[in-house]
């Protein structure tokens, strides 16, 4: 496999934003112990940072000659949010992760994200448009469950491609919340595997 290609595909079995990074507005880890929930409600601009550790797909399908996921086949990947600006990219290289699984920054992260799905169109080789169907849940602040926001929609293997998905719900401040994400993925990170992912948000 060539290796461009080949490095791209280890990106996307990581995904989810984008399998990316993500746009809201940006806001310091201790608004939300101070200022209460009102101010998670004016995001507008996130990065997501994927912990490719975290990473796991089904067994099957796969395909035979180098068996990653193939269409149809589920996964379920985590990351860490931050607020817009922290990651940098460098050709689509991007940091936010340690090597072992850890953020690389930790006093900005924001919360934790987390992505399932399923492959579509030509699984793990899909290099332009549909790659994964997916729900993405954004959990902020330190109590799991209190602040969250969810999304549903298509990922598209491209980077540096907008797309949008629809929001539908969360809990807090976000507990009515309608209207749509634009996600860009900006590029991966090598070590682990992971995708760096940037979202525009738009509540309604």
């Amino acid at each position: 496999m060539h290796t461009k290609r080949f490095f791209k595909v280890l990106a996307l079995l990581a995904i989810v934003a984008v399998i990316g990074l993500a746009v809201f507005t940006i806001l310091a880890p201790d608004v939300f112990a101070s200022n209460g929930n009102q101010n998670i409600r004016k995001l507008r601009e996130i990065e997501v940072a994927e912990d490719g550790t975290r990473f796991v797909s089904d067994e099957a399908p796969v395909f035979d000659e180098d068996g990653f996921p193939a269409y149809g086949a589920a996964f379920v990947t985590q990351g860490y949010i931050y607020p817009a600006g922290t990651i940098t990219c460098v050709n689509n290289d991007c940091n936010g992760v340690n090597p072992d699984g850890s953020p690389e920054f930790p006093d900005l992260v924001m919360g934790e994200w987390t992505c399932w799905g399923y492959h579509v169109g030509d699984g793990a080789h899909t290099l332009t448009g549909p790659i994964v169907v997916t729900n993405q849940l954004f959990s902020f602040g330190e109590e799991f469950g209190d602040v969250m926001l969810t999304t549903t929609g298509y990922e598209l293997a491209d980077f540096d491609t907008s797309f949008r998905r629809a929001i539908t719900g969360g809990t807090g401040p976000f507990a009515k919340a309608r209207g749509e994400m634009v996600q860009t993925v900006l590029g991966f990170d090598g070590d682990p595997f992971g995708v760096s992912l940037g979202f525009e948000l738009d509540v309604k």
